[in-house]
């Protein structure tokens, strides 16, 4: 996945940095190196996916400005092919090669062009000054802080500024920072325009803009593996790549020992798809063991996010332990476009809409961390086609009263879009519960009385009231809280709350984020 960290400054040694840097060594267990650039340094810890060799190994320099890249520029051939035709030459088949001579062609407009998911850093030697950007989602991580004497730090994680900002900050997706500004350059997130597009128009739009997003993010240089929990979403990333690859691919699922709800769905599509398929087995004790740890690697208290980061963290373990994958493709992504549980309960397509977009700009902090953290602490890349720019675009601006449920089936236009024989007909139309109930309802049940064993009442109602931000409300939610202080110490406002339902629309105003609590959850996850 690759780790990244700049500064530009005289309040930090190339040893007091290297030392921040190493805490995420397992993002690029390949090859580390931490480069002087003007008065400061851009590190690189490099994860091998595109260009495997030492050429392409970074800081990359071209006339002076040097640049360091977690990310993957989709179409990178093309774009390569065209600045040799302007003289330029590469040492390396990587595609963040190309950053340098982009920048040096279109300066800070190259941001909008990047068909990527990406986090850079890059030292400008004539302004004397770093450049940081961001993806328009947020898939790839980047935050950021200021030292005492007032200079800027960037690095992929949270935990590389403990210890070294007053405040750490995550970096605006969507964003670039130049001459102490952050300025947008794209948000993905309010459409400019609405699509009226009827239901098979939609459908076919879907079917293909998501096809060749998960197309493009198969091409890679290290082997390939695929997250595959039996609903709809990972199945359909499964189904897409089996029929794109020669070869069966190879696809893993995890479940607790006692309840799991989707290792047999998961089973299924692998046999219908013809993957290479492997279940994991946990039990009570392994979740409990795992939860200090990923709280740690997560750096969020979020009730939701931990609980499905636990199931997700130890399959990623076995992968990294077991075998020579280096990108897992996921499914995440499609429930902030198409609705969850909960959006069936949104009181007009307008509301629909608005709550897609908060989801949607608030990502980076739930879902999107998750998928990142868990995977790239076991020293793999995360690849989300739902995540696809064109993808997310196109479906974000399409008719909010053509998402909404009036069709007695959620995701009804993502269902219909793939119809046919992608999938089983039953996987297809299923129900899925959230990934974190789908290993197991055990699981969370287990949290939930480990949790309560920890606290008395009144323990509990004195403790809360430590934490005026985001304030815990349930045993669980202080667990996690606490845990989260031990690693990330007054660092709450990275996150902006618990994620939650809208509890302004009518039945969602719950104190649990589970599917499971709401009124229609129905036959979901069986």
């Amino acid at each position: 996945m690759c780790s990244i960290i700049g500064y530009i400054g005289s309040e930090l040694s190339k040893q007091e940095i290297s030392t921040y840097f190493d805490r995420t060594i397992s993002r690029g267990p390949d090859m580390t190196r931490v480069q002087e650039v003007g008065n400061g340094f851009l590190g690189f810890h490099r994860l091998a996916i595109m260009g495997l060799n030492e050429n392409g190994m970074q800081p990359f320099q071209l006339n002076g400005n040097w640049v360091v890249c977690n990310g993957e520029l989709y179409g990178f051939r093309k774009l390569k092919e065209e600045l040799i035709a302007k003289d330029y030459r590469f040492q390396s088949d990587s595609d963040c090669e190309l950053l340098l001579p982009l920048y040096q062609e279109y300066g800070t407009q190259m941001f909008r062009m990047l068909d990527a998911e990406f986090a850079l850093i890059l030292y400008d030697a004539k302004k004397g000054q770093l450049i940081a950007a961001r993806d328009p989602i947020g898939i790839r991580p980047l935050y950021y802080g200021y030292l005492p004497g007032g200079d800027i730090i960037f690095a992929s994680e949270a935990k590389n500024l403990v210890g070294v900002c007053g405040r750490i900050l995550p970096f605006p997706p969507g964003h670039y920072y130049q001459d102490g500004q952050f300025i947008c350059y794209r948000e993905i997130s309010k459409p400019v325009t609405v699509y009226h597009d009827d239901v098979d128009t939609a459908c076919k739009k879907i079917h293909d803009k998501l096809v060749a997003g998960i197309e493009k993010r198969l091409d890679a240089d290290a082997p390939v593996g695929f997250l595959l929990s039996g609903g709809l979403d990972s199945s359909l990333v499964c189904a897409v790549a089996a029929r794109c690859s020669k070869k069966p691919i190879k696809t893993f699922s995890i479940g607790m020992d006692v309840d799991a709800i989707d290792l047999k769905y998961a089973k299924q599509v692998a046999d219908y798809i013809g993957a290479d398929h492997t279940e994991v087995i946990i039990t009570r004790e392994d979740v409990l063991e795992a939860l200090p740890q990923v709280v740690a690697l997560l750096g969020t208290y979020d009730i939701t996010t931990i609980r499905a980061s636990i199931g997700m963290y130890l399959v990623c373990k076995y992968i990294h332990e077991h075998t020579d994958l280096r990108v897992i493709l996921t499914g995440e992504i499609s429930d902030e476009l198409f609705g969850y549980k909960y959006t069936d309960f949104a009181p007009s397509p307008a509301a629909f809409q608005q709550e897609a977009e908060k989801r949607i700009r608030e990502l980076h902090m739930y879902d999107v961390l998750r998928a990142d953290r868990c995977i790239s602490v076991n020293s793999l890349e995360a690849r989300v086609p739902f995540g696809d720019l064109d993808f997310v675009e196109y479906v974000m601006a399409l008719d909010p009263a053509r998402k909404v449920n009036s069709y007695g089936k959620g995701k009804f236009l993502l269902r219909h879009a793939f119809e046919g024989d992608y999938l089983p007909q039953d996987i297809l139309m299923r129900e899925k519960a959230a990934f974190s109930d789908a290993v197991g309802h055990s699981m969370v049940d287990d949290l939930k009385e480990y949790a309560e064993s920890r606290y008395t009442d009144q323990q509990f109602e004195t403790r809360r009231k430590l934490y005026p931000f985001a304030t815990p409300f349930t045993k669980e939610s202080l667990l996690y809280r606490e845990l989260f202080e031990r690693y990330y110490p007054g660092q709450a406002e990275m996150v902006a709350d618990f994620w939650m339902p809208n509890k302004d629309w009518e039945g969602c105003n719950v104190n649990d984020p589970s599917a499971r609590v709401l009124a229609n959850y129905g036959d979901s996850g069986k």
